[in-house]
């Protein structure tokens, strides 16, 4: 029988790895001080839980059931400025739910924590090697943002790691997290429970015009590239007005103006351009839009332009059987206060779905706030969470 106490002090203890001082906020990246001791500590409990502990060699721990069975788990690294339970709350969750199936005889349950799910070298890095998605040689080289690869980053851990894991011994895969978003606490509701996760597109794109001084180059005359991207962001908003959907998002986030002086004309900006939805379709029909308008920007305004390349990653469907299993959990143990819905955020699931089924589902987060140390979620909706993952499971394996 799961323990809410044994849970929620098991997640106040990981949050001790890291703990900012302000809140209850979290410094983990991948592959730090504070993430490897929280993963030696994770090992400790799988041990004590009487699981099999393997770290794979890109830094992911497991604590394995014998035989076949369903597998549960999410990340325990978190943002250079992040929340207590963005990936915490999927493993401890999992913890939970193994030790006590162990306790009482059964079911088989399995536990993973994901290395490297929020990006220090890339998008959900661990789980997307392990899926076979990218190549352990070519993640190798991948770098942060302090010119770290990720082959230096992973030697850190090069002492206990072991073999990859086999992922046919899994039935299925379920993800529990906070949701990341206003929905849930605005609707006063418990559980979400998830539809899909939503396939992303990003790129970057460079208008290059002229480089020229601010105070003598008439206005009529210049190449600005800055222009360019104000032109551009203004009108991609009407461009999508006919193909989007409520759900359907998109984002200038990063941006990089050369040279970046107050005195001189830019002559070029290189900037990001993501874009995320729920339907293949769509998103290529954003992506031709977005080229169009950039073309269209570029001409008019005499610049050259260039196109990055466009990394992608596709919609996920959860799988019927294991999402049925939750709506039934979510019914029984809040009923009338939970939701079906999409997952704007991008998770560990979308990779482990390429080798069996997944499910997600989601508690509220507090005024929608992740990625910040002021990331919360009450605890009593954390403990109908880990009700709800549980009564799951036992619908699955009964």
């Amino acid at each position: 029988m799961i323990n809410p106490d044994r849970f929620l002090n098991d997640l106040h203890k990981l949050r001790s790895f890291g703990a900012s001082g302000v809140g209850k906020g979290v410094v983990r990246p991948a592959f730090s001080d504070e993430d490897i001791a929280a993963r030696e500590w994770l090992m400790d409990q799988m041990d004590a839980a009487g699981l099999r502990v393997q770290v794979d060699p890109v830094g992911s721990v497991w604590g394995l059931a014998e035989g076949p069975s369903i597998l549960l788990g999410s990340h325990s690294d978190s943002q250079p400025e992040g929340g207590w339970l963005d990936g915490a709350l999927g493993v401890i969750a999992a913890l939970e739910i193994a030790r006590a199936a162990k306790e009482a005889g059964g079911p088989a349950v399995s536990v993973v924590s994901f290395q490297d799910e929020e990006g220090r070298f890339g998008v959900t890095t661990g789980s997307t090697i392990w899926s076979g998605a990218v190549s352990l040689e070519t993640a190798d080289g991948f770098m942060d943002r302090d010119g770290v690869t990720f082959a230096e980053a992973r030697g850190r851990m090069a002492h206990m790691a072991g073999t990859w894991i086999e992922p046919s011994q899994f039935t299925g895969f379920i993800e529990m997290h906070i949701e990341q978003g206003p929905w849930l606490d605005a609707t006063d509701e418990t559980i979400g429970v998830v539809t899909d996760i939503v396939g992303i597109r990003d790129m970057r794109i460079s208008f290059k015009g002229e480089q020229n001084h601010a105070g003598t180059t008439p206005m009529h005359m210049r190449k600005d590239a800055f222009q360019a991207l104000s032109e551009f962001n203004t009108r991609l908003n009407a461009a999508f007005e006919d193909i989007v959907s409520p759900a359907t998002v998109w984002t200038i986030g990063h941006v990089n103006l050369h040279p970046n002086a107050s005195s001189i004309v830019p002559g070029q900006v290189t900037f990001s351009m993501q874009w995320r939805d729920a339907s293949t379709e769509r998103l290529e029909v954003m992506e031709d839009i977005i080229r169009q308008l950039a073309g269209d920007v570029a001409a008019e305004s005499g610049l050259e332009l260039r196109f990055g390349d466009l990394f992608g990653l596709e919609p996920v469907a959860m799988d019927a059987r294991l999402r049925n299993a939750l709506c039934e959990a979510s019914e029984a143990v809040t009923p009338g206060r939970w939701r079906e819905m999409p997952s704007g955020a991008l998770h560990d699931a979308t990779n482990v779905s390429l080798h069996m089924p997944v499910a997600m589902l989601f508690v509220p987060s507090i005024g929608g706030i992740s990625h910040d140390f002021a990331e919360d979620t009450n605890e009593a909706d954390l403990v109908s969470g880990l009700q709800v993952l549980a009564g799951a499971v036992a619908r699955l394996t009964n």
